[in-house]
């Protein structure tokens, strides 16, 4: 019992709760441009794909605004003169 105490005595201890380096010391360091540079870069991707999927689906949109609305139910594919329509 008194070993489980002293280990989260020791994980809890102040020191371990500090920032990383990256962050507690300069501000205008490589390491922290660096760090800076990894995060816009990640955020730029998700941007990208987000803008990407959002496309897609306004593409989508108006892909379907376009079509011609579905026949009626009096409505024969045998009796139309269209070139495309389904014959024998």
């Amino acid at each position: 019992m008194l070993c489980c105490g002293l280990a989260v005595c020791w994980v809890l201890h102040p020191l371990s709760l500090r920032a990383c380096a990256a962050c507690y010391g300069q501000s205008d360091s490589p390491m922290a441009q660096g760090m800076n540079w990894g995060i816009f870069s990640l955020l730029g991707i998700v941007v990208v794909v987000l803008g990407s999927i959002s496309t897609f689906f306004v593409f989508l949109a108006r892909r379907a605004a376009a079509q011609p609305p579905p026949p009626g139910p009096d409505y024969d594919p045998l009796l139309t003169n269209d070139p495309f329509s389904i014959t024998d």
